[in-house]
């Protein structure tokens, strides 16, 4: 599969669902917005599944041991979700949202323009900071298949419309924002893939489907665990894995 193609898939979800939000506006009931998210979560369990199954590849395993793998994720996980809370990184996505939304949603004198402006920069910042942007866009770039762009394609087209009946079509303007950071996580994912031993990424894919488990527990209310503050676990994963094929 190219490339690119779960944000451009993304991108077009974003202006659908917009399109259909702003010619519906707050006709969509509340409880199928919920109905609607629970499948999802429980989508996003299946696909963050056979993610984490990665701990058990032969490529990984072959180069560490049978018992490293899932010390190699776990210490990720422990050393990542440190860093993250003193880093403070989930509050500090939020900090950045309401900062942005306080400079580009001043008192401007006309409603039309800040209704959408603030649609546009809350949007944005939904679509953009969340790990599947991160996780779907790197794994893109990597070869491992667009599906976590795919659901989060979903996610955001569903999104979409419940947030274009408040604000209107600033909503469809973050499809740029969209195409912007999720075409360059693509590249970066394209630039590991042909640095990274297969060990590597597949230590890189367990740890992050782990995070995608976080993402589903949210999405199905079970608990908000902070998935931004253990972001960095994506970094160490591939340094762990390098120190055990070292020590193996």
């Amino acid at each position: 599969m190219i490339p690119g193609i779960g944000t451009a898939v993304n991108v077009v979800t974003v202006l659908l669902g917009a399109s259909l939000g702003v010619l519906l506006g707050n006709r969509l009931p509340t409880r199928t917005r919920d109905v609607v998210t629970d499948g999802l979560g429980l989508l996003t369990l299946l696909i963050a599944g056979t993610s984490a199954m990665a701990v058990l590849s032969d490529d990984l395993t072959d180069e560490v041991g049978t018992g490293a793998p899932m010390l190699i994720v776990l210490g990720a996980l422990l050393l990542g979700g440190i860093v993250g809370s003193l880093l403070r990184l989930e509050s500090r996505v939020e900090g950045l949202g309401g900062w942005l939304q306080s400079r580009l949603s001043g008192d401007t004198g006309s409603v039309e323009r800040h209704r959408f402006i603030e649609g546009f920069v809350v949007t944005s910042l939904l679509f953009c900071t969340g790990p599947l942007t991160i996780l779907g866009s790197l794994n893109d770039g990597l070869g491992n298949g667009a599906e976590q762009l795919y659901l989060k394609a979903a996610l955001d087209g569903f999104a979409a419309i419940a947030f274009a009946a408040s604000f209107g079509w600033g909503v469809a303007a973050s499809a740029l924002t969209v195409l912007v950071v999720q075409g360059s996580l693509t590249l970066l994912g394209l630039g590991l893939g042909d640095v990274l031993p297969d060990a590597h990424l597949a230590a890189l894919e367990a740890t992050g489907g782990l995070l995608l488990v976080g993402v589903a527990l949210r999405l199905l209310r079970v608990r908000e665990i902070p998935v931004a503050d253990l972001l960095p676990a994506l970094l160490f994963a591939p340094i762990l894995c390098e120190l055990a094929v070292a020590l193996h």
